[in-house]
């Protein structure tokens, strides 16, 4: 099963430690995350379901292609890093 992380700057808004989720896909992954912590669906998607601008997603250190859909395919041993973007002056 595929193992999804997320940054530290990311856990001060809402838990979301590292877990270890059934999924084929990153939609599918990402859709097991909510079901036990539905607050971190609105930091990472937009009302269309689309990763927002701020976040960017990689599997194995390369970004998903589909950042609109999130199909890109997982395998069972994928490491899956989500990352918030840090911006301000």
């Amino acid at each position: 099963m595929p193992h999804i992380h997320f940054t530290s700057n990311l856990q001060r808004h809402v838990s979301c430690p590292s877990v270890t989720v059934p999924g084929d896909t990153v939609a599918t992954a990402l859709g097991a995350v909510f079901g036990d912590n539905p607050a971190l669906r609105s930091y990472l998607l937009d009302d269309q379901g689309r990763l927002r601008r701020h976040v960017n997603v990689f599997i194995n250190g390369s970004p998903v292609q589909d950042r609109a859909r999130l199909s890109d395919a997982l395998n069972g041993n994928d490491e899956v890093f989500v990352i918030q973007a840090l911006s301000g002056g």
